[in-house]
């Protein structure tokens, strides 16, 4: 079977945020920030045009995405340990073991995860990429997909979605 891809490789694809990864044995990393890059491998049958995608259609997508999550706090919020509150005043508390963190609700971002690793985010990056270009693309069909967070130089988690393999959940 022949497949074509596209490769998004664009330094403006990129987040700034702060998190802490939260490790099996309770620990966690002290509160801190990354510079994450986003890279995506896009596969499809090629259309009429000799196009998987127009560059110029895809690359905005991508952009709005990562500047939703630009400048923010991200949390797990589904961390069985760790838990947020928000208060009257628009503040939100984040509780873990003997940590407390308090911010204002418009600079945190409550992933639906249950830690902030590259992994995880990866995953959450490429879903919600496949949702968005499924809703604006119709005649878009995914064979396979790639989206890799790159939170520093030379290191990032991958998410790899295939349309034969169908639809895991994680994180």
């Amino acid at each position: 079977m022949e497949r074509w891809s596209i490769k998004l490789e664009k330094e403006y694809h990129k987040f700034s945020a702060a998190h802490f990864l939260i490790f099996p044995d309770g620990t966690a990393e002290r509160l801190h920030g990354h510079n994450y890059r986003v890279f995506v491998d896009l596969s499809a049958t090629l259309g009429k045009h000799g196009l998987v995608i127009d560059f110029k259609r895809v690359k905005p997508v991508v952009k709005a995405l990562v500047d939703e999550l630009d400048e923010h706090w991200l949390i797990p919020g589904e961390h069985p340990a760790l838990i947020t509150t928000e208060r009257a005043d628009g503040v939100v508390e984040v509780r873990y073991l003997e940590r407390y963190y308090a911010a204002p609700k418009e600079d945190v971002i409550i992933m639906p995860m249950n830690n902030l690793s590259a992994e995880n985010l990866s995953t959450w990056v490429g879903r919600e990429l496949r949702r968005r270009l499924a809703e604006q693309f119709d005649d878009l069909v995914i064979a396979e997909l790639s989206c890799g967070v790159e939170e520093t130089s030379g290191q990032r988690g991958v998410y790899h979605y295939s349309a034969d393999a169908g639809d895991e959940t994680a994180g």
